[in-house]
């Protein structure tokens, strides 16, 4: 009987609607605020405010709702973890990687693992946009650089090099930087940002860099570059095949900023299903 009331609170504490939660749980809204009142009667304590528009938490709420979502995901990871012992990976993944790193590494690797996984199936969403994992439904995101949302859980895949560079036939015409300062006096290829990141003295600096050409594709810029139009700072996955080959020549490595991370993430209080975890750990083993 303690149980009781439990769900429904959760769900609609979740969503502030009793219509909302009655759906996710696929009973009746009369059922849900049936369980709710019932579960207040219980408690003796009034755990919403409820209006024709809006469904809030009391204090009361609050901390009551704190309690039950910690048992909840305990429940949940722990049947999880049983289920999990003799489970193979199986089932839907949602998710959502960067645009240009996800249709050159991504989405290749989620083919491979797909072909070895056949009882899988993956709906991914390429985006620049930091999309909010839990509203959009998403068990997964990629993300490049620094990581800004605290809520998240975190797994290195790996690591991107930035660098500055430029075409031979560019550096015999106009010469080669050796100072940051040096960049004014070159025609730099922009990108969506005024400012090219490197450091010096110990710390992170960004330098305003001008030029006569600006482009929202990384694609563009590189050929630009190739075509001897001017300098260019791009990640490793635009630009390397034309360092190796010597079509382009890296510039200011001692001002170069340390590779950024290559991340996993997923929301907190989650215990790993299998389809989730195989996918983790097979794009960390590929991207390291």
């Amino acid at each position: 009987m303690n149980w009781e009331g439990i769900s429904e609170f959760v769900f609609v504490a979740e969503s502030e609607s009793f219509t909302l939660a009655s759906k996710k749980l696929a009973i009746s809204t009369a059922q849900v605020s049936r369980q709710i009142s019932a579960l207040e009667r219980r408690l003796d304590v009034k755990l919403f405010y409820r209006t024709t528009r809006k469904v809030a938490l009391t204090e009361e709420g609050r901390i009551f709702y704190q309690h039950c979502r910690s048992v909840l995901d305990g429940l949940d990871a722990a049947e999880r973890a049983i289920t999990n012992l003799q489970s193979t990976p199986k089932g839907k993944i949602k998710m959502t990687a960067p645009v240009t790193f996800g249709e050159h590494y991504i989405l290749p690797l989620l083919n491979n693992f797909m072909a070895q996984h056949n009882e899988i199936e993956i709906n991914a969403y390429l985006s620049n946009h930091q999309i909010d994992l839990v509203d959009g439904g998403y068990d997964l995101a990629i993300r490049v650089g620094n990581l800004a949302d605290s809520t998240m859980m975190a797994k290195k895949l790996g690591s991107r090099t930035n660098y500055v560079c430029a075409s031979p036939s560019y550096i015999t015409q106009f010469g080669t930087p050796h100072t940051l300062s040096e960049l004014n006096k070159h025609n730099c290829l922009l990108g969506t940002l005024d400012s090219w990141h490197f450091k010096g003295d110990g710390r992170d600096l960004n330098v305003r860099v001008k030029g006569k050409l600006r482009y929202n594709s990384g694609f563009g810029l590189v050929d630009a570059a190739l075509k001897g139009l001017g300098i260019v700072q791009l990640p490793d996955y635009y630009v390397q095949q034309y360092l190796e080959n010597g079509e382009l020549v890296s510039l200011l490595d001692n001002h170069r900023v340390p590779d950024e991370g290559i991340w996993a993430l997923y929301p907190q209080n989650r215990h790993l299903s299998p389809k989730i975890r195989f996918l983790v750990d097979y794009l960390a083993a590929e991207l390291s």
